[in-house]
Parts: C-alpha cells; sequence; structure tokens
C-alpha cells in the first residue's frame, strides 16, 4: 500500500512544484534532506550501539535474570499458559525487559525469536495463542522506563533538553499498557 501512496506523493508535489514555479525549491529541500537523513543515522547509530552494548553486557551478567525475577508475577498475570521453566518464558522476559530499558532494537531480535518458539508449541499453526496475541499487546504498547530513541532522536536534531519528555513517555507507555492488558483480558475470555 505504502508503495503506491509514497509514489503518488512525490509525483503530485513535483507536478505542483512545476505549476507553481517551485521545482529548484523541491530539488534543493530532497538534497537538504537526504543530507540531514544521513546526519541522523549516523548519530543515531552510536546511541544504538551503546545502548545495545549494555544490554549485551547485561544478558551475560545476572541483571536480566534479576530483572524476570522481578517481572515474574507480571508475566505471570499476562501469561499464565507459560510455566517459568519454558524457554519462550525467558525469551519474553529479556524482550519485555530489553523493551522496559528503552532498547526496542535490542528487544526486536528476541521478540521475533520468543514468537517463533511459541509457534512451535502452537497447535493450530494459521492462529495466534492467547501468549502470542498478548506478547504483541505488550510489545506494541513499549513500556519503557528510558526512551533510548526518542532521547537520542531528539539530541540529534538540537534539543537543549532532550531528556524532558521521560515524563510523558511513562505516562503514555504505562497507559498503553494497562489498555492493552484490560482489553486483551476482556477480549480472550470472548474468543
Amino acid at each position: 500500500m505504502l508503495n503506491t501512496i509514497w509514489p503518488i506523493f512525490i509525483i503530485i508535489s513535483y507536478i505542483y512544484a512545476i505549476f507553481s514555479g517551485n521545482i529548484e525549491a523541491i530539488n534543493n529541500s530532497i538534497f537538504d534532506s537526504a543530507a540531514s537523513a544521513v546526519e541522523l543515522s549516523i548519530n543515531f547509530l552510536g546511541t544504538i550501539c551503546l545502548w545495545n552494548g549494555i544490554m549485551q553486557i547485561a544478558m551475560k551478567t545476572s541483571l536480566v535474570k534479576n530483572l524476570s525475577k522481578l517481572l515474574y508475577p507480571f508475566m505471570r498475570f499476562i501469561f499464565p499458559e507459560i510455566k517459568k521453566t519454558d524457554k519462550s518464558y525467558e525469551e519474553i522476559s529479556m524482550n519485555v525487559t530489553a523493551n522496559i530499558l528503552g532498547l526496542g532494537n535490542a528487544a526486536t531480535p528476541i521478540g521475533l525469536k520468543a514468537m517463533k518458539t511459541m509457534q512451535k508449541d502452537n497447535p493450530k499453526k494459521d492462529t495466534l495463542t492467547n501468549p502470542m496475541a498478548f506478547f504483541i499487546l505488550i510489545n506494541t504498547a513499549s513500556l519503557q522506563i528510558i526512551p533510548t530513541t526518542v532521547i537520542a532522536i531528539r539530541s540529534s536534531l538540537g534539543s537543549t533538553e532532550p531528556t524532558k519528555i521521560i515524563l510523558a513517555v511513562w505516562f503514555s507507555t504505562i497507559l498503553a499498557a494497562i489498555t492493552a492488558i484490560i482489553s486483551g483480558k476482556i477480549l480472550s475470555k470472548k474468543f
């Protein structure tokens, strides 16, 4: 769908620029945007590498296991069908921990691995199980304590206070997680 929408927007923009006499302005903006995108990517890459490195260290130490133990009551409420000894439980815990720490890029491969593990145990391969659906809900809510991605983007764009967004992120992610869990629990009983 987006493969159709974006080219249409670009064609309409060029046609409008030709008729309004702004073709030079649109060409300049394209090159300026490309340069900004490369600069943002380079700045963002440093932050991603830093936090992914910290997450790798955390995975090799007892930090993730301790956070998983701390999350156990929450995880037991959301995923009652999954036992603490299951491989998928460990992968889900690591994913949730990475998301809480704001390491979405480090959490993605772990999340995919958890979904593959849960799919192996799924009796109906073409239907999501409740744990799989709740896992998607929790990931979509993106509960975060440290929104590293947002902080990195704000910092690279020259914000004088890139961490000022933290309270708003906490409020919105907690509200999204609570809404996702409540609606998921209600709907899982109906379907």
